[in-house]
């Protein structure tokens, strides 16, 4: 019985020890404003501050280019037809 005490003893001794680094491990990772977790969280919420406009700005973009692609076929369409005008003038 005193052997079976001691063994207990001997593995509750281990386990707060093990325990006790565990914890000690993730305070380091994330538990406090100076870790590396928690300076990674700030780095990531200032990019999503900066950058919240950006899906706004990219419709717009999208929309505007859009409009640019169609002018810009309107335009072709009057070079090919000027080109071809003055193909017939030449051969004229």
């Amino acid at each position: 019985m005193l052997l079976t005490i001691v063994l207990v003893l001997i593995l509750v001794f281990a386990l707060i020890i093990i325990v006790t680094q565990i914890r000690k491990l993730l305070v380091s990772i994330g538990g406090d404003g100076r870790s590396f977790l928690a300076k990674l969280r700030l780095g990531l919420r200032a990019i999503e501050t900066e950058t919240g406009h950006l899906p706004v700005q990219v419709t717009k973009l999208n929309e505007t280019l859009s409009n640019t692609g169609a002018g810009l076929k309107v335009v072709n369409k009057h070079l090919e037809e000027t080109i071809q005008a003055a193909l017939k003038q030449k051969n004229i």
